[in-house]
């Protein structure tokens, strides 16, 4: 039996090639045809920015998000892009809860992050910029980053009721692209700001009110908001005249004035001036102290006409100055300190050929009001500064900064950071008839603040001839902070009337005398008794007769402290009641009409020494305090119609040594009872009972 064997077919080996090659070509006509799917709205949030751009691979400022990409300009929306003069941009960045956390979102805390830009996209140099930022939701600034805060204020510091102020450090102009070929580092800055803020629960964004630019010559329209974003463009105002003639920002007008003047300068030191001018008329600077920070590790080497409290060597042996000045004898150095304390030079070291021998120097830290004394008005010191890397060019110059000036017993300067001003002009040493400008000037400008509530440093205290019982200066009045664990007494309760006598004794001795009056005029007692008020100065005021043509007071100032006050003055404003002011007795009187009519009161010559508290004649006697006193006189010509005991006759406001003192919070009643609205209320429901009753009838 055959059997037959059937072969397959053979097929042409390019029949499978040209099949293959036409499935290549056809798919890929279709992936070319065939439409892009449409993103996701989700996807589509993570591919663009809040401006609605496209993402790039670049931060908030321009730098690369990753390692080694370029920087570049800071992001602007597309509506900014036009913007022909400063372009101000705050952006948030992120919060995270703080402790302690609490159910209450009005009370919970939250630790944020957020960025302050401004580019100068104008044709105009920015000359030390400064940028007001409106917070709003309790926010405490802690730190800025590229920015100082204008009023002085140390960190952490309260800015979420009335704002802030920044200002630049160490970048504060802003050039323009014109003049830098586009160098973003010339003409932008951004400023990195950490807080806290309050009561804004998420998703809410704790964004500030408004940002504004403050220099002069600007006009800010409201900013435009995007989610956690806000930006303006800030332009030029046509109608504001400048000097171009200035190089620099013309000097400003403040109560206290400091300028920072370089003498001097090589490549690793400098030789700088300190000028303080006091240009208030009720300012005043006693045993002054004057602190700053250094930013850039500078020490102070040599000084004349002032000293530090601290010589400590270690602290640039051991520091960065140490390691670069390796051959240098530091304990000849004068203060290594980042923030050094500065005082005056005492009268007898004003001729010392080695630190003295300077104008306006070595008179103990007195700065007077130039209507006590012009030429007093003014303190000057000199120090020689040693840099470090990598500032060692003789033109790499930057002022320390956070100025803080204090006195004994005087009014609280807040001041601003140094503005680069023109330079300053002295007098030819040599005696020619010529002018040496400094090498570069910068001033600080300080203004006194009104003190807060509990922080006075003097009160006041009123009677009558009509009353007599004395209405005391007010608990606490110059704070409770420092009293003895071991005291027990009430911050609240309102002080108790006193017999007249116990104001010349110390608090601690007129307590059973206060008590006693009390039980004798049937006054309210308290348990606890209320605090002392603690101020080392106070003022008694005291309406000595009132009669038709005019009235009298006496005024008698204590010092309760342990610091003797030379050429002291008093300031007091009366009101309406001023325009009579006729004279004082004992006191050397002038009227101010420029200031409010501002009464200035100080002593006559040999009367003008008010000392401190010495001890009783004997030993169980109480301290006796310094004192001063004189009868001051009004008439009543211009302002007849004076209601004294109502309070025309005490003073609205009083000063010592420029420091406001506490005034108490009502006055003596010619009844000689502690006033009361609920008894006035009440006498005046009766008396309009009876007159009606009488009208019916």
């Amino acid at each position: 039996m055959k059997t037959c064997l059937r072969s397959s077919p053979k097929i042409p080996w390019r029949l499978p090639l040209l099949l293959f090659i036409a499935f290549i070509f056809l798919c890929s006509i279709v992936e070319v045809c065939q439409a892009k799917p449409k993103p996701k709205a989700k996807d589509k949030d993570k591919d663009v920015d809040e401006f609605g751009d496209p993402k790039t691979g670049s931060d908030a400022f321009g730098g690369s998000s990753g390692s080694g990409g370029p920087p570049g300009p800071p992001k602007i929306p597309k509506e900014a892009q036009s913007c022909d003069g400063i372009y101000i941009s705050y952006n948030f960045l992120g919060r995270e809860k703080e402790y302690p956390h609490v159910k209450n979102t009005t009370a919970q805390s939250w630790a944020f992050k957020s960025q302050l830009q401004l580019v100068n996209m104008g044709i105009t140099e920015l000359k030390t910029w400064k940028v007001f930022v409106g917070f709003q939701h309790k926010e405490l600034l802690v730190s800025t980053d590229g920015a100082v805060l204008v009023d002085g204020d140390d960190f952490p510091a309260q800015v979420g009721i009335n704002g802030t102020t920044i200002a630049g450090y160490p970048q504060a102009d802003l050039k323009t692209s014109i003049d830098t070929a586009g160098d973003f580092t010339q003409i932008a800055v951004q400023v990195g700001l950490k807080g806290t803020q309050f009561g804004v629960k998420p998703p809410g964004i704790p964004m500030p009110k408004t940002i504004k630019l403050q220099n002069d010559g600007f006009k800010c329209p409201a900013p435009s908001k995007r989610k956690s974003n806000i930006y303006l463009c800030c332009r030029k105002d046509k109608k504001f005249k400048v000097n171009n003639r200035l190089k620099y920002t013309k000097k400003k007008a403040g109560d206290l004035n400091i300028m920072y003047d370089v003498l001097q300068t090589s490549g690793n030191n400098y030789m700088a001036q300190v000028t303080m001018d006091n240009d208030h008329p009720l300012g005043r600077l006693d045993h002054w102290n004057l602190t700053w920070e250094w930013m850039r590790g500078e020490f102070i080497s040599t000084m004349r006409g002032a000293f530090t409290h601290l010589k400590d060597p270690a602290q640039c042996i051991y520091g960065p100055a140490g390691q670069y000045y390796q051959d240098m004898d530091f304990t000849q150095v004068m203060n290594c300190e980042r923030n050094p304390v500065i005082s005056d030079l005492p009268a007898e070291m004003k001729d010392n050929e080695k630190i003295g021998k300077l104008p306006y120097c070595c008179r103990n830290g007195t700065v007077l009001p130039k209507i006590m004394n012009e030429t007093e008005s003014r303190s000057i010191f000199q120090m020689q500064v040693f840099k470090i890397p990598p500032d060692m060019n003789r033109t790499a110059l930057y002022p320390p900064q956070n100025w803080k000036p204090t006195g004994v017993l005087n009014p609280n300067y807040k001041c601003g950071p140094p503005i680069r001003v023109e330079p300053s002009e002295f007098p030819d040493p040599s005696g020619l008839q010529a002018t040496v400008l400094a090498i570069a000037s910068w001033q600080v400008v300080c203004n006194i603040t009104r003190p807060k509530e509990k922080q006075n440093r003097c009160c006041v205290s009123f009677s009558a001839f009509y009353n007599e019982s004395v209405v005391p200066c007010n608990t606490c009045a110059c704070g409770c902070d420092n009293l003895p664990e071991d005291r027990q007494c009430s911050t609240k309760a309102p002080a108790m009337l006193l017999p007249p006598e116990s104001l010349l004794v110390p608090f601690d001795n007129r307590t059973d005398k206060a008590v006693a009056w009390s039980k004798i005029k049937h006054y309210q007692t308290w348990d606890p008794l209320p605090c002392p008020d603690n101020c080392g100065v106070s003022v008694n005021w005291h309406v000595d007769a009132d009669y038709k043509s005019g009235w009298t007071a006496r005024m008698t100032i204590f010092n309760w402290g342990d610091t003797a006050f030379e050429d002291w003055f008093v300031a007091v404003q009366m009101g309406k009641a001023s325009q009579g002011y006729d004279k004082a007795y004992s006191f050397n009187g002038t009227m101010l009409k420029d200031l409010n009519d501002t009464i200035f009161l100080q002593g006559l010559k040999g009367l003008n020494f008010l000392i401190a508290e010495t001890n009783g004649s004997k030993p169980s006697d109480p301290r006796v305090p310094g004192k001063q006193q004189s009868v001051i006189s009004f008439h009543k010509k211009l302002n007849w119609h004076l209601n004294i005991p109502a309070g025309d006759g005490f003073p609205k406001k009083l000063l010592f040594n420029g420091e406001e003192c506490a005034l108490p919070n009502f006055v003596p009643e010619k009844s000689g009872g502690i006033p009361s609205k609920r008894t006035n209320t009440i006498i005046t429901f009766l008396f309009t009972s009876i007159i009606t009753l009488f009208l019916v009838r």
